[in-house]
């Protein structure tokens, strides 16, 4: 049986920049958030960086070559604004040379570019002085600026730009849980920082829209949490509804209803008063988008936390629990439920009706390779097989997923599958694969997985065979 996806179907892969560029101190780059808090000592597994990384920075060709070979249609990229802005104010023309070069090699190779503007390297030059970055509203002003900059140079030539990628995770892993960049832990900053992530899209939009073609789209990209009540009781079914609150809503109602929930602020009264929000910051957040990126990986159960247990990011009032060993799970613990694709999309359509593209989805797992074959590749530039069954199964289960949505009237027109190759994970540093092509890190040569090539048919044929 074959499942045909809409004509005109979306397909990409997709990448971030501190993730595999590499060049950290080339062409007239700062420092980023990520380059100090990865060189500081017990903050990523293995003490890796991305100093390095996939050195994309100078093998950018040969990947975009790749890509091509492939038939990867469009590359969701992200620009990195302390390449382009040093010190997050000046324009570095190196810098924006480079992506200048990027966008042009991709489309010579008839691959569009779907931009990205803040994946989470913030210029370490705005975390200075105690202002500790996104805690500071001034960032929104300098993050807008260097959206029109990069608008002005590129917008002609991008499919569309996205503001930014998954703000819940700068927000609530960089300042409250400290997993990732700057590394804070404290709950109750966790919501001026949201506040001005969103006040900075919504300024980040009105300076593209300034600049930019009409046919170039703009968007935001979030990783909307999927959310299960573990249980019917009134506990269980109130701790979920709130993590919706702190989680979801705090980032999809302001967007796109034009403001916060009551209840948001009335629940997190003992967390913060709120009075960072000024007046029009409801107003500046609220712009038209073409289309909201959404990224899913696994949906999660919430309980009402029990005395001592960790709690989700953010808040003291739910906790994740896992599911039970009848869920299959990814290295990582992530349980498998294509299915919550299908609920998240749908509930975004029926309760905001905004169109939508799945921007990530993918999982981590483990390939076992013989070193001595890798190495013998490099050295005669061939590749070597790389059979990462989970993944493929994951990659159909989920697209299955998403045309179930699409049956159910769903608008969504794109899928982006994450990653366009092994990189630096974040907090994992090197220890977790999401790629689907393979990088051998200390040769940097590539080798495309099987899901690389079960996806490279589904974009071909542009259906998937059930």
């Amino acid at each position: 049986m074959t499942r045909n996806f809409p004509e005109g179907f979306v397909w990409g892969v997709a990448a971030a920049s501190y993730q595999i560029e590499g060049g950290a101190t080339e062409g007239g780059r700062g420092p980023s958030i990520w380059d100090t808090f990865s060189h500081t000592p017990g903050k990523v597994v293995g003490g890796d960086t991305g100093d390095v990384a996939c050195d994309h920075y100078h093998r950018w060709e040969s990947d975009l070559d790749l890509m091509a070979e492939l038939g990867f249609q469009n590359y969701r990229l992200s620009i990195a604004w302390p390449r382009v802005m040093a010190d997050g104010k000046t324009l570095n023309k190196e810098g924006l040379d480079f992506y200048d070069r990027l966008v042009d090699g991709m489309l010579a190779r008839g691959i569009n570019p779907l931009a990205t503007l803040y994946h989470w390297d913030l210029p370490q030059a705005l975390d200075q002085g105690g202002s500790y970055g996104w805690l500071d509203r001034t960032v929104a002003d300098h993050f807008a600026e260097f959206a029109r900059v990069v608008g002005e140079r590129l917008g002609d030539r991008l499919s569309a730009v996205t503001t930014l990628n998954e703000p819940w995770c700068s927000a609530y892993l960089g300042y409250g849980s400290g997993e990732h960049a700057p590394g804070l832990t404290d709950n109750s900053l966790c919501y001026p920082v949201a506040h001005h992530l969103n006040l900075a899209h919504g300024k980040a939009v009105q300076a593209l829209r300034s600049v930019l073609p009409a046919t170039t789209g703009v968007s935001v990209t979030l990783n909307i949490h999927q959310l299960e009540a573990a249980s019917d009781s009134a506990e269980d079914l109130a701790a979920t509804q709130h993590l919706d609150l702190v989680a979801n809503r705090i980032w999809l109602d302001p967007m796109l209803k034009g403001g916060y929930p009551a209840e948001l602020l009335e629940t997190t009264s003992h967390l913060t008063d709120w009075s960072f929000i000024k007046d029009g910051d409801e107003a500046d957040i609220h712009q038209p988008i073409d289309f909201l990126g959404v990224n899913y990986y696994n949906p999660q159960r919430i309980a009402a936390p029990t005395p001592g247990q960790v709690t989700f990011p953010g808040t003291d009032k739910a906790a994740s629990i896992g599911y039970g060993p009848e869920v299959e799970t990814t290295i990582m613990g992530w349980p498998i439920v294509p299915s919550g694709l299908t609920d998240l999309l749908v509930r975004l359509h029926n309760d905001y009706g905004v169109p939508l593209q799945v921007t990530e989805n993918g999982i981590s797992s483990e390939e076992l390779l013989d070193p001595q074959a890798v190495a013998d590749a490099a050295a005669d530039d061939s590749t070597v097989a790389v059979h990462d069954t989970q993944r493929v199964n994951y990659l159909r289960d989920h697209l299955g997923a998403l045309l179930d949505a699409i049956d159910k009237g769903v608008d969504v027109n794109g899928y982006y599958a994450w990653s366009v190759m092994d990189n630096f994970e974040w907090a994992w540093g090197y220890a977790k694969r999401f790629g689907i092509i393979h990088v051998d890190f200390p040769t940097q040569s590539r080798h495309p997985k099987d899901s690389a090539f079960f996806y490279s048919d589904v974009i071909k044929a542009n259906a998937l065979a059930v």
